[in-house]
């Protein structure tokens, strides 16, 4: 169903409402750890345990973490990846990416860079110069998002989503907004250019306030609170850096916030294949993994000069 008719038969009232969907699990945020020297990440969700939220295989949470000011830039070196893309959302910070693809480029707050390894990349991902040298506030979030076995190995390619870039559109009543990184919503596309059908949204809340975000039957619906709390469906709360997943079936989720909230949701196609993955490699079996680690070690990913 059109997200629309769903948009408009709740503000109408009219007789049929959609079918929430139920929530399954509310995930308390997990210890940290530090990837490098320049993210303290909680991992929300990782590729072991990832068929509930596919097509997305991985999500870290790095911050709010405080920097001093450095002159050596902080970070993860050199690295590897095959098989899937990464996603990294910035909130605080900057963040400079390059790749042996050719890809690269700097993304600070609001910013979102979305990277397809694909056939295979050696990439960094430092703190820019400037940011180094004055320090702040960092906060991001990346994701890692799967591709079915028949795109595995497609080209690498890079996306840089400017934050001017991506729309943002008005919920009913005042109640806040939302921000549209990939798939639709109220009208509004996002900028991602995707391989299946998937959907990044930030739905900002004010405090009192409540929306109705519309799913599309059938998908993997997931939500993490980046601010505030939050009552989902109207009687299960969620608060800063909970993870909530949703059961099957329904056409929509209710979000009402108890303070100014924000809120990531995840929805997706599933993508069911078999998950086999080792480190930076995600593919379908282990023959996969072991020619990833094999086509990295003899330099066909390419290297960074």
């Amino acid at each position: 169903m059109a997200e629309s008719s769903i948009l408009e038969r709740v503000q109408s009232q009219t007789i049929g409402l959609p079918e929430l969907k139920p929530v399954a699990a509310v995930q308390k945020p997990p210890a940290g750890h530090w990837v490098g020297d320049g993210f303290p990440v909680r991992t929300i969700f990782a590729y072991d345990n990832a068929a509930p939220v596919s097509p997305f295989l991985l999500m870290d949470y790095a911050g709010p973490h405080q920097f001093s000011p450095a002159e050596q830039r902080r970070g993860v070196g050199e690295h590897p990846h095959r098989g899937f893309e990464t996603v990294t959302i910035v909130y605080s910070g900057e963040v400079d990416h390059r790749d042996s693809g050719g890809g690269g480029g700097r993304i600070g707050p609001g910013d979102v860079q979305w990277m397809t390894a694909g056939s295979g990349v050696v990439h960094e991902e430092m703190h820019s110069d400037d940011y180094t040298r004055r320090g702040g506030a960092f906060e991001a979030i990346q994701l890692w998002v799967n591709l079915p076995k028949r795109l595995k190995m497609t080209a690498p390619r890079y996306q840089t989503l400017r934050a001017a870039g991506i729309p943002v559109v008005s919920l009913p009543e005042d109640a806040g907004s939302a921000r549209v990184i990939a798939g639709e919503f109220g009208g509004a596309k996002g900028p991602a250019e995707t391989f299946t059908p998937m959907a990044v949204w930030e739905i900002s809340l004010k405090a009192g306030r409540g929306a109705i975000v519309p799913v599309t039957a059938g998908d993997n619906v997931s939500l993490f609170v980046l601010r505030g709390e939050a009552r989902i469906n109207g009687r299960t709360p969620a608060k800063h850096a909970e993870f909530v997943q949703f059961g099957s079936g329904g056409e929509v989720i209710r979000l009402d916030a108890d303070s100014d909230a924000l809120v990531l949701v995840l929805s997706g196609e599933p993508i069911n294949e078999p998950v086999f993955g080792y480190g930076p490699f995600v593919m379908n079996t282990e023959d996969e993994i072991r020619a990833a680690i094999s086509d990295y070690r003899s330099g066909r990913m390419g290297h960074l000069g």
